[in-house]
């Protein structure tokens, strides 16, 4: 992936800043920083959160952030005086201020490094058309209805993804291409995608209006737009009928035969479905602080609307998160937290694909994947373009012994949204998928692909550092274990198979004898 700022690419799969085709020099906790801020540009990064991300929680000083930013404010040519482009908040955090696009690897990589980015950044393309809804610019301000510019896109993307015609990309990867930068180009290399869908949200005073755009992604043409307008107060209405505008444009614009559509059911209550999408937004950037903001926003929400099953099925997802890495002082209670709510989201909408995802993944947490195999696999029927399904049904497919099928699963996940949240996970699944068919160097080769990826965490770079034990990659499995020995001092052999119920038992004993090898302890 690489983000493109005043003449600099940060390349975050290499590892490398560049300016021009001269790499700029950074120390690795420099561009660790670098990378957080980057991704996240469109907000405030808290010292806290920073530490949490970079510093994986430990204690760290002030001071040590500061010397930390000097570094980088050295190496961008910058000062704590000018602040081009690190701003710091006072007492708050640090803001990246310069203009960041997210940018095709073709437009910038070197000729000698082009051959080998291209594969990896890539999305492939098919023969039947797909969509990528963007987020839309919000004009003017509103503190109660400020989520509405993710929360309409994201409800479309749900909706459009009913269609069995069209493809559309998961919002983990459109939502990466935020306004006001839009590089229709980037956006078809980057996603695969031949139709790219933004819009604007405007809100004056006790008018709202929602201004809509269809593009060609290969030729920059605008193939539709439209434009629809009323009172603010009547804001679920124009919900309804703007979903219902685009949904009819699509079928009209995008002319396929046998196309089916129905409709994801929405929260009764705006203030609900608004603490939903922000809730999202918390859950999606997979740190401890974040997701216990998330489950926050989703109680809230479902004490206004208790029939939002969507919301419920959202508490869940926090809840595995928060049982899956160990945040929570009660794992009991976490596990206990992911079933119930996973159970009411399905009771209260049995055909939302994110009830089922969610129930399917709560069994894993009682280590037996396979008892949830048929909820993932209906979140993926109810929803064909569901890529979080198929990933999860293809990390069970793993903890089952079946290589091959979680290798098809993956690769569908990895199409459907190949700048996904959970891309982290899916590149390290491919990595075990490929350890079942014995193709160790694939398995090493993915695994560490995954352990680079941001957002992974100690269990994924613990698998990175058996894989390349078990390829005879000996420095790199050692490289492997000092960093997840950074991330998490009480890795143990205990922990990964807790995480990673591995169904085969030779291949569940290779790895123990290589995670022991390396030096983990048993517990």
């Amino acid at each position: 992936m690489h983000y493109a700022f005043d003449g600099f690419v940060l390349d975050l799969d290499r590892g490398e800043l560049r300016r021009g085709e001269i790499a700029v020099p950074a120390e690795p906790m420099a561009h660790a920083v670098l990378s957080h801020l980057v991704q996240n540009a469109e907000r405030l990064v808290t010292k806290d959160e920073l530490v949490e991300k970079v510093w994986d929680g430990r204690f760290i000083s002030d001071a040590a952030v500061s010397t930390v930013i000097k570094s980088l404010r050295r190496a961008l040519g910058d000062d704590g005086k000018q602040q081009r482009y690190i701003r710091t908040v006072h007492g708050r955090g640090f803001r990246f201020v310069a203009d960041v696009r997210l940018v095709a690897p073709a437009a910038v990589a070197t000729p000698s490094s082009q051959e080998e980015a291209q594969p990896l950044e890539t999305a492939p393309t098919e023969q039947k058309p797909s969509i990528a809804v963007l987020p839309f610019s919000l004009i003017g301000s509103s503190e109660i209805y400020s989520a509405i510019a993710d929360a309409i896109p994201g409800e479309l993307i749900s909706t459009l993804s009913r269609l069995r015609w069209l493809k559309v990309v998961a919002r983990g990867s459109s939502f990466r291409f935020r306004p006001p930068v839009q590089d229709f180009e980037a956006i078809r290399i980057a996603l695969g995608v031949t139709y790219v869908l933004s819009g604007e949200v405007e809100i004056l005073g006790p008018s709202l209006g929602f201004a809509v755009e269809l593009v060609d992604a290969r030729t920059s043409q605008v193939v539709w737009g439209d434009r629809l307008s009323g009172k603010i107060e009547d804001v679920h209405e124009m919900r309804e009928r703007i979903v219902a505008l685009i949904i009819s444009a699509m079928e009209l614009h995008i002319p396929q035969h046998e196309a089916q559509l129905a409709r994801l059911r929405g929260p009764s209550g705006l203030d609900a479905w608004s603490l939903y999408h922000i809730g999202i937004q918390h859950a999606y950037r997979f740190n401890k602080a974040d997701n216990a903001r998330a489950g926050d926003f989703f109680r809230r929400a479902t004490d206004l609307d208790p029939h939002f099953a969507r919301a419920h099925a959202a508490q869940s997802f926090v809840s595995f998160q928060a049982a899956f890495l160990r945040y929570s002082a009660d794992h009991a209670q976490a596990v206990a937290d992911a079933q119930r709510h996973a159970e009411r989201s399905v009771e209260l909408d049995p055909m939302d694909p994110f009830a089922n995802f969610n129930f399917g993944r709560a069994h894993w947490l009682k280590g037996d994947p396979a008892a949830g195999q048929s909820w993932l696999e209906r979140s993926c029927s109810l929803s064909p373009s569901f890529a979080q399904g198929y990933y999860a049904h293809g990390w069970a497919d793993i903890m089952a012994g079946d290589g091959h099928a979680a290798l098809e699963n993956l690769d569908k996940a990895l199409s459907l949204s190949p700048l996904d949240p959970f891309r982290y996970g899916m590149l390290s699944a491919k990595g075990m998928a490929y350890l079942h068919v014995d193709e160790l160097e694939d398995a090493a080769r993915w695994a560490e692909q995954g352990a680079r990826t941001p957002g992974a965490h100690y269990l994924i770079s613990s698998f990175a550092a058996a894989a390349n034990e078990l390829a005879g990659h000996h420095d790199k499995a050692r490289y492997w274990v000092q960093e997840t020995q950074a991330r998490r001092k009480d890795a143990s052999i205990e922990a990964f198979f807790a995480a990673f119920p591995y169904r085969n038992a030779a291949k569940k004993k290779a790895l123990s004898d290589a995670l022991a090898t390396l030096g983990f302890p048993d517990k």
